[in-house]
């Protein structure tokens, strides 16, 4: 016997669009996530990136970010719940370095702008699933024969 109504909601536009813009964000940080690795075994800067040779706070700050952005890369991809929340502490991680500590790590700009601007498009498709949401409970549904 097959149900007379399927038991998964078809996905909307401003669903698929914000999945895609996750996965979108996921490979960024995969990618961050590898250039932190390749600085910290030596792959990159010619070697003088290695864990071995940064200070203190580069050391702190370059193998928690080597973690993060891989973790966050995967439960973005996957859009779990805990994949945004661990993007917020690795984006913000790389702010703190890159804004509040510039002396320290140096200043980079464009890493912040980039971060807000994915932060920005986040909330806002958050709003217009939710806003979509509470439209669609509003609507009648009879399921008569």
């Amino acid at each position: 016997m097959e149900t007379d109504s399927p038991t998964i909601p078809k996905r909307t536009l401003a669903d698929l669009l914000f999945i895609l813009f996750l996965r979108l964000v996921a490979v960024s940080c995969f990618w961050f996530g590898l250039q932190y690795w390749a600085m910290l075994v030596g792959y990159s800067l010619v070697g003088a990136g290695r864990f071995d040779l940064l200070s203190l706070p580069w050391k702190v700050a370059s193998t928690s970010l080597a973690v993060l952005f891989p973790v966050a890369s995967l439960g973005l991809w996957l859009t779990v719940s805990w994949g945004p929340v661990i993007w917020v502490l690795a984006a913000g991680g790389q702010i703190l370095m890159y804004g509040l500590l510039p002396d320290i790590f140096g200043p980079n700009k464009l890493i912040i702008l980039l971060h807000l601007m994915v932060a920005a498009v986040y909330c806002i498709f958050r709003l217009l699933l939710w806003l979509e949401k509470r439209r669609h409970r509003r609507q009648v549904s009879v399921d008569l024969p």
